[in-house]
C-alpha cells in the first residue's frame, strides 16, 4: 500500500480526525468517570471478600500487589520520560519520517518500560522477577535433554503429579520455558539477561500496532496513536514479565498479516505471521484467542486470500515441531484445566473476577483509551450502514476510523471472550497484555492529547511508585 508522505504531513493528523462538538470530551469523561469507579468498586468489593472469605488470593484487589510507597533509580528517568512524551510526543510522532517513528516508538518504549522496572530497582524489579519460585528459571536444569523434557512434560502438569511444575510453566506451553532454556545455552543466563529479553522484545510490541494501524487504516491515525502506545500504563506490567515478550510476538503476528493482506510482499509476511501465530500459541494457550484479532485483519485486507496459503503453512510450523518432539498441546490444556482448579483458580469467585478483572484492565491501558473506546463505539455506532454491507469493509470508501474502530474492537473482543471464559480469574494485569496493547491505539481518536496523555503517565507513575506489583 503505498502513500505520499508528503501529503500526511500537510494533512497532518490533527487535520485528518473528525472535528466532534464539546459534548464528545463530556462523553469521553463520563467514560473515564464511571471506568474510574468500577476500579473503586473493585477495591472495595474485593477487600470486603478477602477480608470475610480470603478467596482471592491476591493481597491489594484486583491487583496482584502490595502497598508499598516507594522511590528508585528509575524514578528521575520516568519523570523525564513521561513529561518528553507529552510535551513533544504529538508533535514528534507527526514529523519523523515514518522509519525514524518506528525507531523512535521502540526506543522510547523500552527507555518508559526499564525506567518504571528500576523504580523497583534492578534485583527487585528486573533480574529476580523471573527466578522466583513460580517462574521459568526455576526449571531451567530440568531441561538439560529437551526432547525428553518435552515428552515428559505433561507427567508434572497436576499438583499431585512427581516433582510438578511450577505454576507459570505448568499453565503455559513449553515453548515459553524453552524461551529461557536456549537463551540459558547461548550464554544469556540468569534473572537480568531473562529480564532484559522480555523488556527489550515487548517494547517492540508498540512498533507492532503502529505497522498495523498504517497498513490498516491510515498512516495519520498510527501516527496520532504513537505517543500513546509508547507511553501506556502497561510497561508497569511489562518490565518484567514473560508475558511482555508473549505481547510482542502475538502483535508482530498481526502486524506481519496486516502488510500481507494489503499487499505488501504477502508469500513472505503472510509465511512470517502464520509462524509467529504458531509459536503464540506455544507460548500461551489463551492468545489462540488472537485467532479473533487475525480474523479482523483479513476481513478488512482487500488481498485476504493471496497470502492465506503462506499463512497456513506458515502455522503448523511450530506445532509440528513440538508434536514431533513428543508434546501434546490438547492433553496438556486438558491437565492445564484440572491444575487450575486444584489451585487458586479453582477458589476465586467468577461472580468477582469476571467485572474485577475489565477494572484491572482499566489500570493497564489508563484513562485515555477509556475515552478512546468510548470514541471506537461511536465510530461503530454511526457506521452502521457500512458494517451491515460487509463488502464495504475493503472498499475505497471505508473509512480509515471504521477500519481502526474495527481493529481494536476484535481485540477487545478477545479479551472479553477470555473474561468470560472463567480460566483468567485474577492476574490479568499480566496475562491480558498482548490484548491490552492493541486497545491503546483508540487514542488516535482522541483530541487534546498532550492532556489525555498526562493522565496515562500519571497513573503508571502512581502505581509503580504507590504499589510493589507482583510482577
Amino acid at each position: 500500500m503505498t502513500r505520499d508522505p508528503a501529503r500526511d504531513l500537510r494533512h497532518g493528523p490533527a487535520r485528518d480526525l473528525p472535528r466532534g462538538p464539546a459534548r464528545g470530551l463530556r462523553r469521553d469523561l463520563y467514560a473515564t468517570t464511571a471506568a474510574a469507579l468500577l476500579v473503586v468498586a473493585a477495591v472495595l468489593v474485593g477487600a470486603a471478600i478477602e477480608r470475610e472469605h480470603g478467596t482471592l488470593h491476591v493481597d491489594l484487589p484486583p491487583l496482584l500487589a502490595d502497598w508499598d510507597p516507594h522511590l528508585g533509580w528509575g524514578t528521575p528517568a520516568a519523570l523525564a520520560v513521561a513529561v518528553t512524551v507529552v510535551a513533544y510526543g504529538p508533535r514528534v510522532a507527526d514529523r519523523l519520517p515514518w522509519r525514524a517513528l518506528l525507531g523512535a516508538a521502540w526506543g522510547t518504549a523500552m527507555a518508559w518500560t526499564w525506567s518504571l522496572a528500576l523504580i523497583d530497582g534492578w534485583e527487585r524489579g528486573i533480574a529476580a522477577r523471573l527466578t522466583t519460585r513460580h517462574e521459568y528459571l526455576r526449571v531451567i536444569d530440568r531441561f538439560q535433554d529437551i526432547p525428553a523434557a518435552l515428552r515428559d512434560f505433561t507427567h508434572h502438569i497436576l499438583l499431585q503429579s512427581p516433582d510438578h511444575w511450577p505454576a507459570h510453566v505448568a499453565g503455559h506451553p513449553p515453548a515459553a520455558p524453552l524461551t529461557f532454556v536456549l537463551l540459558d545455552r547461548a550464554g544469556l543466563g540468569g534473572g537480568g539477561w531473562a529480564g532484559t529479553w522480555c523488556i527489550t522484545v515487548g517494547a517492540s510490541a508498540c512498533v507492532a500496532v503502529l505497522v498495523a494501524v498504517r497498513a490498516l487504516a491510515d498512516e495519520a491515525l498510527a501516527r496520532r496513536a504513537a505517543p500513546f502506545l509508547v507511553l501506556t500504563p502497561a510497561a508497569v506490567w511489562m518490565g518484567t514479565s514473560a508475558d511482555g515478550y508473549f505481547t510482542a510476538v502475538a502483535a508482530w503476528t498481526v502486524a506481519f498479516l496486516a502488510l500481507a493482506v494489503t499487499g505488501l510482499r504477502p508469500r513472505l509476511t503472510g509465511f512470517a505471521s502464520g509462524l509467529l501465530f504458531g509459536l503464540t500459541c506455544y507460548l500461551s494457550y489463551g492468545l489462540t484467542l488472537f485467532a479473533v484479532v487475525a480474523g479482523a485483519v483479513l476481513l478488512l485486507g482487500p488481498e485476504r486470500a493471496r497470502p492465506l496459503p503462506y499463512a497456513l503453512a506458515g502455522v503448523i510450523v511450530v506445532p509440528l515441531a513440538f508434536t514431533l518432539a513428543g508434546f501434546n498441546w490438547w492433553e496438556a490444556y486438558r491437565l492445564l484445566v484440572d491444575r487450575y482448579h486444584q489451585g487458586a483458580g479453582g477458589v476465586r469467585p467468577y461472580a468477582y473476577w469476571v467485572w474485577a478483572n475489565l477494572a484491572c484492565t482499566v489500570l493497564i491501558v489508563g484513562p485515555a483509551t477509556v475515552a478512546g473506546l468510548r470514541r471506537t463505539g461511536a465510530t461503530l455506532l454511526g457506521s452502521a450502514e457500512r458494517l451491515r454491507a460487509r463488502s464495504l469493509l475493503s472498499a475505497p470508501d471505508a473509512t480509515p476510523h471504521l477500519r481502526l474502530a474495527l481493529l481494536t474492537t476484535a481485540a477487545l473482543a478477545a479479551l472479553l471472550v477470555a473474561d468470560l471464559s472463567g480460566m483468567s480469574k485474577a492476574e490479568t494485569e499480566r496475562i491480558w497484555l498482548p490484548f491490552a496493547m492493541w486497545l491503546p491505539a483508540a487514542c488516535a481518536f482522541l483530541h487534546r492529547p498532550r492532556a489525555w496523555l498526562a493522565a496515562q503517565a500519571v497513573l503508571a507513575l502512581l502505581l509503580n511508585h504507590l504499589l510493589m506489583t507482583g510482577w
